[in-house]
């Protein structure tokens, strides 16, 4: 019974030892495989009736530590959101310049500075004024060039998050097999099932990567997969992901407003509960990083074309004094085609002045004491003004028209081309009086509410503007607030609502003292009338959000305060600046014809009483080139807060910003790479392998393979001498 025993001993512990050499040679020969661990087998005594028959392989088992592993993901995780967010920021960065470099917003924005002055000092200079035309024109291209890369960079992002969900389900495909097969392997006692756990490992390490997860083992071997905000993702089916690509983007695109779809599980949006991973990288900069570059882009654009135009509208062009005069301001008509809103003439006056082609004054009227409109319809005051230039005793121009186009713009025609016309503000009606904007009340909800306020009457209406762009006054926004909090509001607030296809005062909101922007946005969403024509959103911005009122027919809107103590004004709700940037171009009369370029305005001579004039008259291109030194106020834009500053300061702290978020996400990421790095090494050290350490075991199997060889053969010569005996 002892040969026998001393046999079994030596044959197991032969096996044994074979096993443990393969377990080694596997062990070196993955050493450089991703995500593969340590593998180790116990070696059991064997037991039978007393006796010690020899030993038996243990199951093959992995060394991993469990909360190593689960900090890895949790690291891995922030490590790839930061990553997504600097691979974009470094792409806008390169779009938009370095705040020193000669190709940056800032550069473009100083080159109209100097061509501007350049101009004032020569006013009768071509090369100045197409110079001056060239750097408006470059700048305008630049801002769209810019606008345009933001948006083509949010489409990549969502293309991208499109690719990711893509991956993610195919991760999640892999994972339920490999469950599969450990929970069947595990059953049927494989010896596969350590590498198994270790290519699952190494798909959750991946899977970590694209969003944040968490995960707990059944009792079966199995894992059960889902988001840190509590989606589950795999139990014993995966739950995919759902998310339809954008085809492309604009400044008024947002996943707040339902253009951009969310993401989905099992019918759910889970887009706001993504707490990490490239997805929530990748969403950051969809819906926030960018938008709020394109509204700081869109507040610097938004800035240029009011102060530009504000002052271009002053004065005129000579000799190619206009014959014909567009606004760019819309307005709502009623349904007989009339246009009842109302303005009134607060301060000052309006003079309307006729020119020959030699710049001689033919006649001219104040609006106000001359045509005795002081306050009314903008119908009355077309009709007015028309009927003036075409009687005798006023202009004589019988072709002259005054109405509003099918856009709802005032246009102004002489209706012959050896006429033009100027419009000056004066202080008061008196023939040579100072010039000074006049203070326009607008009564846009035609309820006789003159809340608005502007300066300078062709300046209102955008009858001589230098830029313009495509209107957005279907589209009203907040100044950036918190969605929770107190408005301050004393009492109840009423807006009232018009456009041109529901009319004047549709629908009204009331608003209670203790409401939020975000149940503002709610009550107009479920009005059955508001609801019907608008659409609400809160869009992010910043550390805030603005609260967006838009026309959902993209139909000119008007929103004006019948009561509330001037809310409207505390929320700095008034038409939205988006997409300024990307619309923004010089009048495309300008470009054809930079003579069309406002140098001065109409001066009074004394002498004669009339007023001139003169092609050397530079005091609008002088105050054009002062408005890059004159502060103006910007609204909260993203990372730029409130400010009054120049429009050069503000598109250097603009190409500052990006560059101070790049270099941020810069510096976050490397920190984070290092973190993970050193949680990864940790586990090598601890799950790895390590291949002297494994040679050194080789050495001892070898040898004990070598010395059970030697006892089984001593055992079998002394049992074959028995049996001869025997």
């Amino acid at each position: 019974m002892v040969l026998i025993s001393s046999l079994s001993n030596s044959l197991t512990g032969m096996k044994a030892a074979q096993s443990q050499l393969d377990i080694i040679s596997r062990n070196i020969a993955n050493a450089d495989t991703p995500g593969y661990t340590r593998k180790t087998a116990q070696q059991n005594n064997v037991v039978r009736s007393g006796y010690l028959m020899g030993v038996a392989m243990g199951d093959i088992t992995r060394k991993v530590d469990e909360g190593l592993l689960k900090s890895y993901l949790a690291s891995n995780a922030l490590t790839s959101n930061y990553s997504a967010r600097y691979d974009f920021l470094s792409k806008a960065e390169l779009t938009l310049g370095t705040p020193e470099g000669s190709n940056s917003l800032a550069a473009n924005m100083s080159s109209l500075q100097q061509a501007m002055e350049t101009f004032a000092t020569d006013i009768t200079s071509s090369a100045s004024r197409y110079t001056l035309l060239n750097q408006a024109s470059t700048l305008t291209s630049r801002l769209n060039s810019i606008s345009s890369e933001i948006q083509k960079l949010r489409g990549d992002a969502d293309m991208e998050i499109n690719s990711t969900v893509m991956r993610v389900n195919e991760l999640l495909d892999t994972l339920d097999d490999l469950n599969d097969e450990i929970v069947k392997y595990g059953l049927l006692n494989y010896d596969g099932t350590a590498d198994l756990l270790d290519e699952r490992d190494q798909a959750l390490r991946e899977l970590s990567g694209l969003l944040d997860i968490s995960y707990f083992t059944r009792d079966t071997g199995a894992i059960v997969i889902q988001t840190t905000g509590g989606t589950l993702l795999l139990d014993s089916d995966p739950h995919k992901l759902m998310h339809n690509a954008i085809t492309q983007a604009d400044a008024t695109t947002s996943y707040a407003g339902g253009e951009i779809s969310g993401i989905y599980v099992d019918g759910k949006d889970i887009t706001g509960t993504i707490k990490d991973g490239a997805l929530k990288g990748l969403l950051d900069i969809r819906d926030t990083t960018l938008p709020s570059l394109q509204s700081q882009l869109d507040e610097l654009a938004h800035g240029l074309i009011e102060q530009i135009n504000q002052v271009h509208n002053r004065g005129t062009a000579y000799p190619d004094t206009p014959d014909t005069l567009t606004g760019s301001r819309t307005f709502i008509h009623d349904t007989d085609g009339k246009y009842p809103q109302k303005i009134r003439i607060e301060q000052g006056d309006v003079r309307f002045i006729v020119f020959d082609s030699e710049g001689t004054q033919l006649t001219s009227v104040t609006l106000k004491d001359g045509l005795g409109f002081e306050e009314g319809s903008i119908s009355d005051m077309a009709d007015k003004l028309q009927e003036w230039l075409r009687s005798e005793d006023g202009a004589n121009l019988p072709q002259a028209e005054v109405y509003l186009n099918n856009e709802g713009k005032l246009v102004i025609k002489t209706g012959d081309s050896e006429y033009g016309l100027s419009i000056i503000d004066t202080a008061t009606s008196a023939a040579g009086t100072e010039q000074k904007d006049a203070v326009i009340k607008f009564d846009a909800g035609n309820n006789d509410t003159f809340a608005q306020t502007y300066e300078g009457f062709s300046s209102f209406f955008g009858l001589n503007d230098m830029l313009v762009g495509h209107g957005n006054d279907y589209i009203y926004d907040s100044k950036v607030l918190s969605p929770h909090a107190n408005l301050g509001l004393d009492g109840m607030a009423i807006w009232s609502f018009s456009d041109s296809v529901n009319g004047f005062s549709f629908g009204t909101l009331t608003i209670s003292p203790n409401d939020t922007i975000m149940t503002i946005a709610d009550k107009i969403n479920r009005d059955p009338i508001l609801g019907n024509a608008l659409h609400a959103l809160l869009v992010p911005n910043g550390s805030g959000y603005m609260l967006r009122i838009e026309n959902r027919n993209g139909e000119q809107l008007e929103i004006t305060e019948t009561q509330g103590n001037g809310l409207m004004e505390r929320m700095g709700m008034e038409v939205s600046s988006v997409a300024s940037a990307q619309t923004i171009q010089v009048r495309d009369d300008i470009m054809t014809n930079a003579g069309l370029i406002s140098g001065g305005a109409a001066t009074f001579n004394q002498a004669t009483g009339t007023y001139t004039l003169s092609p050397a008259a530079n005091d609008v291109a002088n105050q054009m080139a002062d408005v890059f030194s004159k502060a103006y106020s910007f609204k909260q834009s993203g990372t730029i807060a409130r400010t009054s500053t120049t429009l050069a300061n503000y598109a250097s702290a603009f190409v500052g910003s990006i560059a101070s978020q790049t270099s941020n996400a810069e510096s976050s990421l490397s920190y984070q790479e290092e973190l993970t790095s050193s949680i990864s090494m940790k586990e090598a050290r601890l799950s790895g392998v390590d291949v002297d350490e494994e040679l050194g075991q080789m050495i001892i199997f070898q040898q004990t393979y070598a010395a059970c060889a030697q006892a089984f053969t001593a055992s079998k010569e002394i049992l074959d001498m028995l049996l001869a005996l025997v």
